[in-house]
């Protein structure tokens, strides 16, 4: 048997290939958009992708399945279960079939069984895998978002993401159900899930990519419970806000993403007066992907600042607007990565991109580069602590219950594009985060939206505790 790990550090996404050597099959588990390193890893294995297997309707990328049948023909092995709202609604004419609980089939001497586990979403499902020529039991569990290593899939998506409102608590109980059937599976079963530590998809993932049945069972807090009730209250407190994009992912995946061929390309190497002029006619959204740290130093006005880091695709799906052009000030050698970070997500509308000496020819032609100052708690502490600064704390929620600086203000910063009319603009705005990167681009916020007096807290809130400031803590309501 053929086994292999794929994963989208960005994504915090697992997926996998595995296959039968005897007759040169493959399928693919939850496949990204970008199909290619499936396909170039089963040439070099002499396989043929023949199926592509879906635990459920994906919420936090946009699935490849579509792309893969489209590429190589192959077989559409996905759930039939949760009802006709959670079917893939695009697989018409394609080869395809809606597995049930307790099904099975074949690719040469591999044997994969359906098992439904509801729960994270109504539709999910596990997939049991059994290599025939080596053993009569099977191997292991890809598990999707059910069972995470350290983890449970999240049951509120459906509530705060997807629009299925009151579902959170009916999916909990789903799950809890779901649970006691997998924690009878034998101890020894591998457990391959589809995110690993960073993910939304859950609130306390492990970073080890497998685990077992066994060890789950053990260590695994949300299957230490046995009782209803009271797993749910622990499964829903504390889940981390799902990101904006979130909402686009489940439609996008249920009536079928664009093919790739389909997708408009970026224009490429544009001028700064390109950029300058997509913004002023249609409403075209500029970011520009450099360091924190080269932005604060100068900036053409009006762009805001998402690095191109292992954050990048997060904060593109929760900042960047769907309905408008985007265009990118990009450095030279990284164009395709931010494609297929931007492609990932849905972000079809990426119209074209300037190398950073558009930023040279925007200073030679006149243009007066924007600039925010950046200081450190103890340079800064007497005057948030007078009143002199409003402090905007842009961190979570769950990160603000830890604790948080006197008199500060809490916008998240995935809302701070909505929320920016509730800051007042009397005197200098100080954000800050919990070490200074997430201020950064809440700085690069701000000004594009016209509040120019910024500064960035750099060290955080985390910076500001190790010096003893002085901070305070919520209150628990009684």
């Amino acid at each position: 048997m053929f086994l292999r790990y794929f994963y989208n550090e960005k994504l915090a996404h697992a997926s996998y290939m595995f296959g039968c050597q005897a007759v040169g099959e493959a399928i693919v588990v939850d496949p990204s958009r970008d199909v290619e390193p499936y396909l170039k890893v089963a040439k070099a294995e002499g396989l043929k992708i023949v199926g592509t297997l879906e635990t459920h309707l994906h919420a936090d990328f946009v699935s490849g399945a579509r792309e893969m049948a489209d590429r190589v023909n192959s077989t559409l092995y996905i759930s039939g279960e949760g009802g006709e709202g959670w079917r893939h609604e695009y697989v018409g004419d394609l080869n395809h079939r809606f597995l049930k609980d307790g099904e099975t089939f074949k690719i040469g001497n591999l044997t994969i069984q359906a098992m439904h586990t509801p729960g994270h979403t109504p539709d999910s499902m596990s997939f049991i895998l059994t290599d025939g020529a080596a053993a009569d039991r099977p191997i292991g569990i890809f598990t999707g978002d059910f069972v995470f290593v350290g983890d449970v899939g999240r049951p509120d998506l459906g509530d705060r993401a997807v629009g299925l409102v009151g579902t959170a608590d009916m999916l909990a109980r789903l799950q809890y159900k779901s649970l006691q059937r997998f924690k009878e599976l034998p101890d020894y079963l591998q457990v391959w899930p589809a995110h690993g530590a960073g993910s939304a998809c859950g609130k306390a993932l492990g970073a080890i990519p497998s685990s077992t049945v066994g060890y789950e069972r053990l260590f695994n807090p949300a299957l230490s419970y046995t009782d209803e009730d009271a797993f749910v209250e622990f499964l829903l407190d504390g889940q981390p806000e799902p990101p904006k994009y979130f909402s686009r992912m489940n439609p996008t995946n249920k009536k079928g993403p664009a093919l790739m061929k389909d997708v408009r390309k970026p224009e490429a190497n544009l001028s700064y007066q390109a950029l300058l002029d997509a913004k002023a006619e249609n409403g075209a959204m500029l970011v520009d992907t450099r360091s924190a740290d080269q932005f604060s130093k100068g900036h053409i006005p009006g762009t805001i600042n998402i690095p191109l880091n292992k954050s990048f695709t997060n904060w593109a799906g929760w900042l960047v607007d769907y309905e408008r052009p985007l265009y990118l000030l990009i450095g030279q050698g990284r164009v395709d990565e931010a494609a297929l970070d931007l492609y990932s997500i849905g972000i079809d509308n990426y119209a074209g991109y300037a190398e950073l000496a558009a930023l040279q020819q925007y200073e030679e032609n006149g243009g007066a580069l924007q600039t925010y100052q950046t200081t450190r708690p103890s340079e800064i502490a007497e005057k948030v602590l007078n009143g002199e600064v409003h402090v905007v704390d842009v961190r979570n929620d769950s990160e603000r219950k830890e604790g948080y600086i006197p008199s500060s203000q809490h916008i998240m910063l995935g809302y701070l594009s909505d929320r920016y009319m509730e800051i007042p603009t009397d005197k200098p705005i100080l954000v800050q985060c919990r070490s200074g990167a997430r201020s950064a681009i809440a700085a690069s916020i701000l000004q594009a939206k016209g509040i120019t007096n910024v500064i960035n807290l750099l060290g955080g809130y985390d910076e500001w505790s190790k010096q003893g400031l002085p901070k305070e803590v919520m209150t628990a309501v009684v």
